[in-house]
């Protein structure tokens, strides 16, 4: 660190050099560690429930196997990093939920994932998460994160932006509220010991516009 600088500011100082780019293969443990802190444990969770499965291996490296996948709504390919001088100190990973026509998926049975499963907004983009370094967190990362995810819906012709976030974490309920984010639905969280949340989770919503249809102004007809 430059000497009598803070950490804070030394981040602001480098901020507009974070770059945001698709993720690649190289990603996935990064990935892991950082939607793992994102989750409040829920990733842990997870992890745990596929260990008979990965014998021996600690729970990041089955969440970095999990995203190491492709073609599948948790893999790399849905993850976007924010990168600064080759360090990766961020993540967003969202996938288009199915709409309401498609063939409905299998119900959760598990009752702790139960309440998260219920919180899904048909044909959206579903940012599952998104995670900043700390020293680097309340420089617009974020904001660049979900101007991001608005993009890629409006390219999939997704109507609307969701997310879940927890109501203790007011710092991201403003984040979301500053982008257009509004309460739709909440389940209260399930204790488990590997999972630190609390109180309720939130379903928050975003309508997205679609690009204008290009084209000759109304008094060339």
């Amino acid at each position: 660190m430059t000497s009598g600088m803070r950490a804070s500011d030394e981040a602001r100082a480098v901020a507009p050099d974070v770059v945001l780019r698709p993720a690649t293969p190289d990603d996935c443990r990064r990935i892991a560690e950082l939607f793992r802190v994102s989750s409040d444990g829920v990733a842990d969770y997870i992890w745990s429930r596929l260990q008979p499965e990965h014998p021996g291996a600690l729970l990041v490296e089955i969440g970095t196997r999990r995203y190491q996948r492709e073609n599948t709504a948790f893999s790399y390919q849905n993850c976007l990093v924010a990168e600064h001088r080759g360090d990766v100190i961020g993540m967003m990973h969202a996938f288009v939920i199915e709409p309401d026509d498609a063939p409905a998926p299998a119900r959760e049975t598990d009752p702790v994932l139960r309440p998260y499963a219920e919180l899904e907004l048909p044909g959206s983009l579903y940012i599952s998460a998104i995670a900043v370094v700390p020293r680097y967190r309340g420089q617009g990362i974020g904001t660049r994160f979900l101007a991001a995810a608005r993009e890629r819906a409006r390219r999939e012709g997704c109507p609307a932006l969701s997310l879940i976030c927890l109501d203790q974490n007011e710092g991201a309920k403003r984040l979301y509220e500053r982008a257009g984010c509004t309460i739709l639905d909440r389940r209260d969280v399930v204790p488990h010991r590997l999972i630190h949340a609390t109180g309720t989770a939130l379903l928050m919503s975003s309508p997205v516009e679609p690009e204008p249809a290009s084209g000759t102004g109304a008094g060339d007809i």
